[in-house]
């Protein structure tokens, strides 16, 4: 069944998405230790940037072509022709341009190098990622993950060789650019499978599809705007210094983000196609991710709390120590930031990207003109509670937007079966506290689990059709 053949595609990729994290946890460990707090601070300031460049070329292009080509009788090949083609046109513009708008911030001139480093990978970034939709349509992501897992892992060599090596701050950020042009390069060649497109340069289409993408587009940079804004903010009024603590506990979350946008990612296409023909299908799918969203947050959200210290000394060492409680005000961000994709995903569906567009927009707004005012005053503090503030806002304005426009409001089984299993959990990190982090960690994972499957808000039947692949 299909509902078994997206649970294969949510179980594989969550698991290597959970591998790809601990590698990139790994690389940030040897990264914060090398550089420390300045040398990472720049590091993420040049990452900030390939975030940047990517929301300006994004133009809505993946998550909208993914929608169409998900429609009965789309044409696949002009479909993805065309868009990959456009895709690229924009990233190397992009690329062009990038020196003209590093030139009027004021970095030194190795953080600019890192910056252009970073606007070369995002040409393969940007490239490939359009072509993602081709597998989530056939529900082959699996081979994605593959990919990126195995990307990650040269990524991580790299980064690790640097650093014992030193080899300095630039051979760091190139790690990035090895990664893309490897992920680039399979994913072209893995997508031949299911569409042998070609290079289209229909200008009549281009424009037919922009007015279509244009909303999202604008959101995903509105996104940006109150995503990674306060990491550029920061690096103008604090210095690298404060960037480097910010996102020491940022990074933790950010790979900690895949959760819900790799399942948004691969339940969307069916949300599209059942949004409007069959109301109560919609509703199924849309439910069980909201109770997988659910169920997931609820750990994260407790171990954050109790663990923090640990996780930041693992991390980052001993210097990063202060950045765990900027962690724990991040890890209420995360909570809205799961739910915030969940209904972005629903309005995309419902064709309401302009409405979505209107709500980030305000969101966007709200955060620069906060962190405007809270940076100054508390810097990476002040950036963190603005960022948990913004996720709250995003959350209370698109569930509204769901509700008036499609009449949905999600209905999680089992809720307080969840809640209560965190409370055990808690409970037991509560009473074990200044044990071991592994045994802290493990054990309160194995206590949350195992309340879970006491309570029944998870059943047989349901782990039997996660761990079951069948693609009739």
């Amino acid at each position: 069944m299909i509902a078994r053949k997206i649970a294969y595609n949510v179980v594989f990729n969550a698991t290597a998405k959970v591998l790809s994290t601990i590698l990139a946890l790994v690389g940030i460990g040897f990264i914060t230790r090398y550089l420390g707090q300045e040398g990472f601070g720049e590091y993420a300031t040049a990452l900030a940037f390939f975030s940047f460049f990517g929301a300006l070329a994004d133009l809505g292009l993946y998550s909208v072509a993914t929608r169409e080509i998900s429609r009965e009788g789309a044409n696949e090949e002009e479909i993805i022709g065309n868009v990959f083609s456009l895709r690229v046109f924009t990233s190397l513009l992009i690329f062009i341009i990038a020196p003209l708008i590093v030139y009027f911030f004021p970095y030194p001139p190795e953080v600019k190098k890192a910056i252009l480093l970073t606007a070369a990978a995002f040409v393969f970034s940007s490239s490939y990622m359009v072509l993602n939709g081709v597998f989530q349509k056939n529900l082959a992501m699996d081979k994605v993950a593959i990919v990126e897992l195995i990307g990650k892992v040269i990524q991580t060599a790299i980064i690790i060789l640097a650093a014992t090596n030193d080899w300095g701050f630039l051979a760091i950020i190139s790690s990035i650019l090895f990664y893309m042009i490897f992920n680039f390069s399979l994913i072209l060649l893995f997508s031949r499978k299911y569409v042998k497109f070609h290079l289209h340069f229909n200008f009549i289409y281009w424009k037919k599809f922009l007015k279509m993408s244009a909303p999202m587009g604008i959101s995903v940079i509105i996104t940006f705007l109150y995503f990674k804004m306060d990491t550029i903010l920061l690096s103008v009024i604090k210095g690298s210094a404060d960037v480097g603590i910010y996102n020491a506990a940022y990074k933790i979350i950010e790979n900690i983000t895949f959760f819900p946008a790799m399942i948004v990612g691969l339940t969307l296409p069916l949300t599209s196609q059942f949004i409007f023909s069959q109301k109560e299908r919609f509703r199924e799918i849309s439910d069980k991710t909201a109770k997988v969203f659910f169920l997931l947050i609820i750990p994260l959200f407790i171990a954050v709390m109790f663990l923090a210290n640990d996780i930041m000394l693992l991390i980052g060492g001993s210097e990063f120590a202060v950045s765990a409680n900027t962690l724990r005000i991040l890890i209420i961000a995360l909570a809205f930031i799961f739910f915030g994709n969940f209904f972005n995903n629903i309005l995309l569906a419902g064709n309401l990207q302009k409405k979505m567009m209107l709500a980030l927009g305000f969101c966007a707004i709200f955060n620069i003109s906060a962190n405007l005012v809270m940076i100054p005053l508390y810097s990476y503090t002040g950036a963190a509670i603005t960022s948990a503030i913004t996720e709250m806002l995003v959350i209370a304005i698109t569930s509204f937007l769901t509700y008036k426009y499609l009449d949905y409001v999600p209905k999680i089984e089992n809720w307080a079966r969840f809640v209560f299993s965190g409370m055990a959990m808690a409970f037991f990190l509560f009473i074990f506290q200044g044990q071991n982090f592994f045994f802290l960690a493990l054990g309160s994972s194995a206590i949350y689990f195992i309340f879970l499957w006491l309570t029944k808000a998870i059943t047989a039947t349901e782990l039997k059709s996660i761990m079951q692949k069948d693609v009739a």
